[in-house]
């Protein structure tokens, strides 16, 4: 049986605070740490988030630093950190761009790196097509990552990830800084069929865990331009 699914969005970065998305690779702000410390305390109330064992995060800087500051608690307990670059935000913009690998391992050695793609932090070479921002590239990425976790032994997953990704990619919802929304996935009706998440009341009707977010749902890919990233070199990025 495929895992039960627990996606959080970072708390607040640099770049929401200013709106400066050249910031490349942003901390979280203070007002970010007290949104983790919000979150910490809606998802240590939570029975199935008390049940996860494993974290996958995105490897950006403020993806690593909201779970170390929301579910150290299931860290402490043994649960592994795994990075996953499938999990990074979708535009190419600095504040989007990951950190190198080894300057990341040197400032959070709990997190195992060993898996992360070798062309991270790239996302415009056509190495990196996979992490182009172009409707197609993120939705396959998507279905990429899901995957990866529909394959996995592990009954609860968190994921830590970002807005943009995991509203047009992979789940068709709103996420506002340190929310979260939990998921099963919904029965494959055959081997070509896509990867599809089936929201858990709880979190659906009232905005997400905490109730930050929008309830509306979005078509997925939607607003994602159909071309790669130079030709959307000069497309204004929307951020929540």
């Amino acid at each position: 049986m495929p895992p039960t699914l627990i996606l959080i969005r970072h708390a607040q970065a640099g770049h929401n605070a200013t709106q400066n998305y050249q910031l490349h690779d942003p901390d979280l702000t203070e007002e970010g740490h007290g949104q983790c410390a919000d979150l910490r305390k809606g998802l240590m109330e939570n029975e199935l988030v008390q049940k996860a064992d494993l974290i996958v995060v995105s490897p950006l800087r403020r993806t690593i630093q909201t779970a170390f500051r929301s579910v150290d608690w299931l860290v402490e307990k043994g649960v592994k950190v795994e990075a996953d670059a499938s999990w990074q935000e979708n535009s190419p913009k600095p504040c989007d761009t990951g950190s190198p690998v080894d300057a990341l391992r040197d400032e959070f050695p709990a997190v195992d790196f060993s898996k992360v793609d070798p062309v991270f932090p790239d996302k415009t070479s056509p190495a990196a097509s996979q992490y182009h921002f172009s409707k197609k590239a993120i939705l396959m990425r998507a279905q990429i990552a899901l995957k990866k976790l529909y394959d996995r032994p592990e009954k609860v997953i968190v994921v830590v990830s970002h807005s943009g990704f995991l509203r047009l990619g992979v789940s068709g919802y709103w996420y506002f800084n340190a929310d979260y929304r939990i998921f099963d996935f919904a029965p494959m009706a055959g081997p070509d069929d896509n990867y599809r998440l089936q929201q858990h009341e709880s979190t659906r009707e009232k905005g997400g865990g905490l109730g930050r977010s929008w309830i509306d749902p979005v078509v997925l890919g939607s607003g994602l331009p159909e071309e790669d990233p130079d030709a959307a070199a000069n497309k204004t990025y929307r951020d929540y």
